[in-house]
C-alpha cells in the first residue's frame, strides 16, 4: 500500500532529503543575524518544508520562514569569563609601580550574544617594604592616589598577620591637575577623569600606606591650610597637580567618585 502511494512516497523522499541537508550543508551555520536582517538569507529546505529562500535572523521565528536549522544554529551564547586571578605584585618595592590581574575567555559570544569584557585590569601600588622586609622611609614628595576601587584588595594584616589600625582621611580642595588626567581610556585611568579643579576630594590613609595610622606620605597634616601641596596619580605618571588641605576626617564623606585613597 505504501509503494502505491505517491504523495507519501514524495513526503518520505523529501524526509531523507532534509536529513541529508541538514547533515551537509546546514542552512543557518555561520550565517545566524540579530534583529531583522532581509540580507541574512540562503537557499534551503525551511521550516515550513518548502525548499526556497529562508532566513536566520531573529525575526523569522515571527515571519515562520526559518531555515530548518535555525533553532539549533542560531541560539545566541554571552561572552563567559574565568574569574579574576590574583593581583600581581608591586615590581619595584618602596616605589611607585603597576600591578595588574587577568581572567581568560572560556567561551567566546556567538550569534549576536554579549561580548567579552576587559580581561586585564591595572592599578597603582607600592610596597612598603624593602627585599629585606624592612619599613621602606617616609620621605616628602607629593601624595600618591588612586581610586577607592582599586584600593579594596589591600592587604589588611602586616607581614606577620598583625591586624592594620583603620587609618583616617584627609579632605583637600583641588587646585589643579595636568590635562593628561584625561587623556587616557585604559580602565585603570577612567576614575582620573573625576579630579577636576575647584572640587573637595576625599582621600583615605589606610594600611598599609598609614604608619601607625596616623600619617600617609604627601598627607600635608604638617602642613598649613594655605600651603600648595602636590599630588599624584598612580598608573599615569603625566597626571599629577596641586591641592590644599582643608581638614582631617575619621572617615571619607566625599562622594564615590571624588574619594581616593593613598598609595
Amino acid at each position: 500500500m505504501v509503494g502505491s502511494s505517491p504523495g507519501l512516497a514524495r513526503w518520505l523522499l523529501l524526509v531523507i532529503s532534509i536529513g541529508q541537508n541538514s547533515q551537509v550543508t546546514g542552512g543557518c551555520s555561520g550565517k545566524c543575524c540579530r534583529g531583522r536582517d532581509l540580507s541574512c538569507s540562503t537557499t534551503d529546505w525551511r521550516m515550513d518544508r518548502s525548499y526556497e529562500t529562508c532566513y536566520c535572523d531573529e525575526s523569522c521565528v515571527k515571519t515562520k520562514d526559518c531555515c530548518f536549522d535555525y533553532f539549533t544554529e542560531c541560539p545566541a551564547q554571552d561572552c563567559a569569563v574565568s574569574d579574576w586571578s590574583h593581583w600581581s605584585g608591586c615590581a619595584k618595592p618602596c616605589q611607585l609601580s603597576v600591578r595588574s590581574r587577568v581572567r581568560q575567555i572560556e567561551q567566546k559570544p556567538r550569534n549576536g550574544g554579549e561580548p567579552c569584557p576587559s580581561l586585564e585590569e591595572r592599578a597603582g601600588c607600592k610596597e612598603y617594604r624593602d627585599h629585606r622586609g624592612s619599613r621602606c622611609s617616609h620621605n616628602s614628595g607629593p601624595a600618591f592616589i588612586t581610586s577607592m576601587e582599586f584600593g579594596k584588595g589591600r592587604p589588611k594584616r602586616d607581614s606577620y598577620g598583625n591586624p592594620l589600625d583603620p587609618g583616617f582621611c584627609m579632605e583637600f580642595k583641588l587646585e589643579s591637575r595636568t590635562p593628561h588626567c584625561t587623556l587616557e581610556n585604559r580602565p585603570h585611568t577612567l576614575w582620573m577623569r573625576y579630579i577636576t579643579e575647584g572640587f573637595k576630594v576625599c582621600v583615605a590613609c589606610e594600611p598599609p600606606a598609614s604608619r601607625n595610622g596616623s600619617i600617609c606620605q604627601g598627607d600635608g597634616q604638617d602642613s598649613d591650610k594655605q600651603a600648595v601641596l602636590h599630588w599624584q596619580a598612580a598608573g599615569n605618571p603625566r597626571c599629577h597637580g596641586t591641592w590644599k588641605k582643608i581638614q582631617k576626617m575619621q572617615q571619607c564623606d566625599c562622594p564615590p567618585q571624588h574619594t581616593f585613597v593613598f598609595i
